[in-house]
């Protein structure tokens, strides 16, 4: 997806409330895109108390974007990638399970776009789990709706609590459906845990127009572990009397900070 207004809003943000001391690691090499009109991305800097730092600052002539985390004080970030195509630091399939040497080792993880393009999304969020650091953090940034033919999947908010809450358990910062537009004021809106009302959510026409974003940042904890099942929550909710082939989250003990 590459790192737009929408996206550049997000982390500018992230800044002013996260300093990363560790190591960090980008999923895929994140390119600029759509960098005009340029007053609006200087306005954001502005709004959040960044005015010293001027846009073309944050650029570099390749159009990647490794300047810009550095400037924003997320350190020399590595780049993540099946292949060495875009110049990827650090080769790994996501597919696959990552080697030992890269476990418990970064503080900070960006996926701008890159897990929605990867068949094995379970192996993939487990990737990003166990190279974490304990109190690490993971901003996600895939497709929500209006992405159709894009990569292999759309997400939605109950993938992200099921496993990142209750699965992994980690805290869920943030969890927003967020419209893709150029527009300095862009439709926002936050999306509760589907667990909490012990119902599906239904989104219906509460999703703002056009493309949309499910945006989410992820906090692992001291005690966060895997468990060994991921359930949709309002099934859960149905099979709490009845016999059932396993262990749902209504009689296992579920990990927290």
């Amino acid at each position: 997806m590459g790192i737009d207004f929408t996206v550049f809003s997000k982390l500018v943000e992230f800044s002013t409330r996260h300093s990363v001391e560790g190591r960090s690691l980008m999923l895929g090499r994140q390119e600029f895109v759509r960098l005009r009109p340029p007053r609006i991305f200087q306005r954001k800097l502005r709004r959040e108390g960044l005015d010293h730092i001027q846009l073309e600052d944050l650029q570099q002539s390749d159009g990647y974007s490794e300047t810009f985390f550095r400037k924003l004080g997320f350190g020399e970030i590595e780049t993540m990638d099946f292949s060495d195509h875009e110049g990827a630091t650090i080769l790994q399939d996501l597919n696959r399970p990552i080697p030992k040497e890269l476990a418990g080792q970064f503080d900070f993880i960006f996926d701008g776009g890159t897990i929605e393009h990867v068949f094995n999304v379970p192996v993939a969020l487990e990737n990003v789990f166990h190279m974490l650091k304990p109190g690490g953090h993971f901003i996600s940034v895939n497709g929500l709706n209006g992405w159709a033919g894009h990569g292999m999947y759309q997400f939605n908010p109950e993938l992200v609590y099921s496993f990142w809450r209750r699965n992994a358990g980690c805290v869920v910062n943030a969890c927003q459906a967020i419209q893709r537009s150029r527009a300095f004021h862009q439709a926002v809106l936050d999306l509760q845990d589907p667990a909490d009302g012990e119902q599906r959510i239904d989104l219906g026409d509460s999703l703002p127009d056009g493309q949309v974003y499910l945006y989410c940042e992820i906090q692992r904890g001291s005690e966060a572990a895997l468990m060994d099942t991921v359930l949709q929550s309002d099934y859960e909710t149905h099979w709490r009397d009845y016999s059932n082939a396993g262990g749902t989250r209504y009689d296992q003990k579920v990990s927290s900070l």
